[in-house]
């Protein structure tokens, strides 16, 4: 195993439409290596010749949960830690870890080396947005139900709640980068 000298895994959470996917673009294109919990169930998804629908990845969630133990998507993403880790890799985004038990499996894998980072927008931005988006957009409903389900199911609440910091993203997208780059700053990422 390669050392693990000034290894920082930086997880960006918040809920669906907070704009994580925005932040980690922006810093896979500063060169970042990234990991995606939600790649995990999409790659399911598309094993097995699934669309990718908000039913879908629900039901593949507690498919893959029920067939391989709860933790199955934290330690796939371990996994994939681990390899960039060992490949030389010391920076690394972690993409929508949103799960409690997912933040306290990466704090015990990784003591010390885990910094969350919780993207807050107010809901009807977050909605707004949901509606807009080109892929998998939302309706109204379905953006409420996916609150409810990243809440009371993914349990999303307390990673959001205990972030290490918080980003509010109610602006451009451009006051959002300078916004994460004043953070990458202060943390020396």
């Amino acid at each position: 195993m390669t050392e693990r000298e000034n290894v920082k895994i930086l997880a960006i959470v918040g809920l669906t439409g907070a704009g994580k996917s925005s932040v980690v673009e922006y810093l896979t294109s500063k060169g970042y290596p990234k990991v995606h919990f939600g790649s995990v169930i999409l790659n399911a998804l598309k094993e097995e010749g699934l669309e990718p629908t908000l039913e879908n990845e629900k039901m593949m969630r507690e498919k893959l949960r029920q067939q391989q133990g709860e933790d199955v998507v934290v330690q796939r993403i371990i996994a994939q830690l681990h390899h960039l880790i060992d490949a030389g890799q010391h920076h690394i985004i972690a993409d929508g870890m949103g799960a409690w038990y997912a933040y306290r499996t990466l704090k015990h894998e990784f003591p010390g080396e885990l910094t969350t980072v919780a993207l807050t927008t107010p809901r009807h931005a977050r909605h707004h947005r949901l509606t807009k988006r080109i892929e998998r957009p939302l309706t109204e409903v379905q953006a409420d139900q996916r609150d409810y389900d990243e809440i009371e199911r993914l349990n999303k609440g307390g990673v959001i709640a205990i972030a290490d910091y918080f980003v509010s993203n109610e602006g451009t997208v451009d006051e959002l980068h300078e916004k994460i780059d004043d953070l990458l700053r202060k943390i020396n990422f």
